[in-house]
């Protein structure tokens, strides 16, 4: 009996982990995601727009963040690919703790190479343009950024909690 109770509350763990996992990669998510990138990089290219005066330097911009929206969908599908393989080896039976590990590795390398590119892009965008300009521009996306911001929650409430991490897990 004890047994019995031991593997059901193994099984509903397993469960509900994939079933949190699951819900950031349905295609629904995917069309999500897409629409709310091109939504994103149309507002940004407003911003440079309003911001940066030079029209040779505003192309320089957006297509550094053109640069930046392509390795934002390389990831995304990087990290895709890594959650099937987390799928598949999970429904796998024998599967060993390293296998897991190995595969949580090798994502969160490809998001670490990601996030230095984006950096390295970054900094290239920002060499660009003038400090004002750089001003302008940051402060400009921090007003755009605080309209799909959640209100934080009252001290004391019960509600909300933490927002949801983007791998899933």
């Amino acid at each position: 009996m004890k047994m019995w109770k031991l593997l059901m509350l193994s099984l509903l763990a397993t469960t509900l982990t994939l079933a949190g996992c699951a819900r950031h990669h349905g295609m629904m998510g995917s069309e999500h995601r897409d629409a709310a990138l091109e939504r994103g990089t149309t507002e940004m290219k407003g911003l440079v727009e309003q911001t940066v005066k030079d029209p040779e330097k505003a192309k320089q911009v957006q297509a550094i963040l053109q640069d930046i929206v392509a390795e934002v969908k390389k990831s995304g599908q990087q990290t895709r690919a890594y959650h099937e393989q987390l799928y598949a080896l999970n429904a796998t039976y024998d599967a060993k703790p390293e296998q897991f590990t190995k595969i949580l590795d090798d994502l969160n390398n490809s998001r670490m190479q990601t996030g230095t590119k984006i950096l390295g892009m970054r900094y290239k965008m920002k060499g660009l343009l003038t400090a004002q300009e750089w001003k302008d521009l940051t402060e400009a996306m921090d007003k755009t950024r605080t309209r799909y911001m959640h209100p934080p929650k009252a001290e004391g409430s019960m509600q909300g909690g933490p927002a949801p991490s983007s791998s899933g897990y």
